[in-house]
């Protein structure tokens, strides 16, 4: 039995009132007044002037891309070290993803490895604010800039991230977010593509809404996409959106618990870099030894206490095996790397229960 799952969507606001409403009013689907409203707030939340509202988070990627025009013949550097979306959603395109190596304090892409993998094909790089920590962004905007490369925001993790300031998701030509279960906030399924460009957003609209030709009823004039999300999904997003900064607080005040209760212990926890808010998706560490993980994820499994391994690099992922590159450091974090429950609920006495089965492995470890 599992006592502490490695998420729990926190939902103690409005959500219920807000979609029963939508039932009320039978608006279910993609129109109804819930939709605009997070759209409205949400580009509010982060300061950008448009997000629109997709059906989830790897379709806002495609559709960033595709905003773009990347398409056959482009590469868009990527990290290797990331969800598989993130390198899907540019095959969808016809587009090649090429990989790039990780920093082995933050774990988030490595500007100089991104500059040596440039090559005339290049079109865009995108980052990934990996686990809720935020990439060096000025430096990628200065690679971008001296190339004259899109730069694209995968921020799937990292609502409530700021850069020196600035949310994430408004540094690029596009953004993208996604409000799945174990997200930050949720909508069950979700996603928002947010740019400031006026005409990247209207991009994103015509393709989501199956290429309708505007001012016409029932007229497409491009190959478009059914990618739109329903009034349901964003009323949930409006409750969560009402709280989201409660719900940080508290993601944060649970990762400072761990790191407080695993100061002494073997734990290496991902380094926060100065100038940065770290909204903390996931709470994460790193064995000191590859082969000293599997068995702490057994004993925190056999206490009842979920866990699971860090995104294994998508080099090493049958469809993308022929990739060119080493990546030592993004296979050793993979390696090591774990989850640890991170729900905003989590208590001072779960989080001392967790850490508690952990430091009785740690304890049995040989120096």
């Amino acid at each position: 039995m599992i006592k502490y799952p490695i998420y729990r969507p926190s939902l103690a606001g409005r959500e219920r009132d807000y979609v029963l409403d939508c039932v009320d009013s039978t608006w279910i689907s993609s129109k109804g007044k819930y939709v605009d409203r997070f759209e409205n707030a949400f580009a509010d939340y982060v300061g950008a002037r448009h997000a629109a509202s997709v059906c989830n988070g790897t379709v806002a990627l495609h559709l960033a891309l595709l905003s773009l025009d990347i398409g056959e013949g482009d590469e868009v550097i990527v990290p290797t070290f990331t969800y598989v979306a993130s390198v899907n959603a540019i095959t969808y395109t016809g587009a090649v993803p090429v990989f790039a190596e990780s920093r082995r304090d933050t774990w988030q892409l490595d500007a100089s490895d991104v500059e040596t993998r440039i090559t005339p094909r290049t079109k865009a790089i995108l980052l990934v604010h990996l686990y809720g920590h935020p990439c060096d962004i000025a430096e990628f905007r200065k690679i971008a800039d001296r190339h004259g490369l899109h730069l694209i925001e995968d921020c799937a993790e990292a609502i409530g991230t700021r850069y020196h300031g600035q949310h994430v998701g408004t540094f690029g030509d596009v953004a993208c977010f996604s409000f799945f279960g174990n997200k930050t906030i949720t909508t069950g399924e979700g996603g928002m593509v947010v740019t400031s460009r006026a005409e990247v957003d209207a991009k994103v609209r015509h393709l989501k809404g199956q290429g309708l030709a505007s001012g016409r009823e029932y007229w497409h004039d491009v190959i478009g996409y059914n990618y739109r999300m329903t009034n349901i999904c964003a009323a949930l997003g409006c409750a969560q959106l009402e709280r989201i900064e409660t719900i940080i607080e508290n993601k944060q005040r649970v990762a400072l618990a761990y790191q407080d209760a695993l100061k002494d212990t073997p734990a290496v926890f991902q380094h926060q870099a100065e100038g940065v808010v770290h909204s903390h998706w996931m709470c994460s560490i790193l064995t000191r030894r590859p082969e000293q993980r599997d068995p702490l994820r057994k004993r925190l499994s056999l206490a009842g206490i979920e866990t699971r391994p860090l995104f294994p690099p998508i080099h090493l992922m049958p469809m993308y095996a022929g990739a060119q590159g080493d990546f030592p450091v993004a296979e050793d974090l993979a390696a090591r790397g774990m989850n640890l429950p991170s729900y905003p609920e989590l208590s001072p006495a779960d989080i001392h229960y967790i850490t508690d089965v952990m430091t009785e492995e740690f304890n049995e470890w040989v120096v």
